[in-house]
């Protein structure tokens, strides 16, 4: 679902789980909300790209699936030249499949703006 503010929204079911993307745009970046159960706020990376290659950073370290935070926060702040915050909550370890569907979703969710 989008809105005229910038503010996008999705349930998304994978592998009998069920995620909730959120994502709010801004001039210079995005936030991006990948929760799983209950709406929290997880694991959190931040990447600019003003270079030829990102500056990524974790503000709060994850348990697991760390190189899907870093990716999905590099991939987009490359692609819009700009900053992107990442915030994972999900209750066990993201399959490789699961992973790779939800890129595709936030991807998909940032081109169809």
């Amino acid at each position: 679902m989008n809105s005229p503010d910038g503010f996008f929204q999705k349930t998304v079911n994978l592998e009998s789980r069920n995620f909730f993307l959120q994502i709010q745009k801004f001039e210079n970046g995005y936030f991006i909300s990948v929760t799983e159960g209950s709406k929290k706020i997880g694991s959190i990376v931040a990447s600019l790209a003003t270079g030829p290659t990102p500056i990524t950073t974790t503000v709060i370290p994850a348990r697991t699936d760390s190189l899907f935070l870093k990716l999905v926060a590099e991939r987009i702040s490359t692609r819009m030249r700009g900053i992107a915050l990442v915030s994972v909550f999900v209750q066990k370890e993201l399959e490789t499949d699961t992973a790779k569907a939800l890129m595709s979703e936030i991807m998909e969710m940032i081109e169809n703006e």
